[in-house]
């Protein structure tokens, strides 16, 4: 189960990229103080998702979203007893096909409130995770558009909100502030 409190309290320690994150993070910090289950889909049509922005020496994974037909970071709902960051692992696993694990220690890196399918509202809850530089196998059922992008390719194809998030990224990595990339 969440601690919410410590998740609220990672989501207020993060440095915004731009006046969207900020305001994410206040819709973030307010969501999680609402009474009920804030991850549940049939609770409540806000409801918070996991990401993540996989990264190897070869860059970092982007896949063309099925339905949205834009290129962004493996994700989706967090499943019943779940943690989000766990829920961000499961995902990369299910829509790539690569084993990922999180950094030492587990960065929270972004958070961003959009609009998800149905009429619902996504408190996207975003960390980074490093995998192998293998190429990405995702299985039937699950986009067929997954590969690496280097930092400069990465933001010209990600979907326009991405670009400063990546930038951040892609500065943090160089210098080793993002935690411990582990060479991968």
């Amino acid at each position: 189960m969440t601690d919410l409190v410590a998740l609220r309290e990672q989501v207020a320690r993060i440095t915004p990229v731009n006046e969207r994150e900020v305001r994410s993070i206040e819709l973030t910090i307010e969501r999680l103080s609402w009474p009920d289950d804030p991850f549940d889909e049939a609770c409540n049509d806000h409801h918070l998702t996991a990401s993540a922005f996989v990264v190897s020496r070869r860059g970092m994974i982007l896949h063309r979203h099925l339905r949205l037909d834009i290129w962004v970071q493996p994700g989706g709902h967090v499943d019943p007893g779940e943690r989000p960051e766990e829920a961000a692992v499961r995902e990369t696993l299910e829509e790539t096909g690569l084993p990922a694990r999180h950094l030492e220690p587990v960065v929270l890196f972004q958070v961003d409130v959009h609009p998800g399918p149905r009429g619902h509202t996504h408190y996207d809850l975003r960390y980074v995770l490093a995998a192998a530089p293998d190429d990405p196998a995702p299985p039937l059922g699950e986009s067929p558009d997954v590969h690496w992008f280097d930092f400069v390719a990465a933001p010209v194809r990600a979907e326009p909100t991405l670009a400063p998030v990546i930038a951040k990224l892609a500065a943090m990595l160089r210098t080793g502030d993002v935690g411990d990339f582990g060479g991968e």
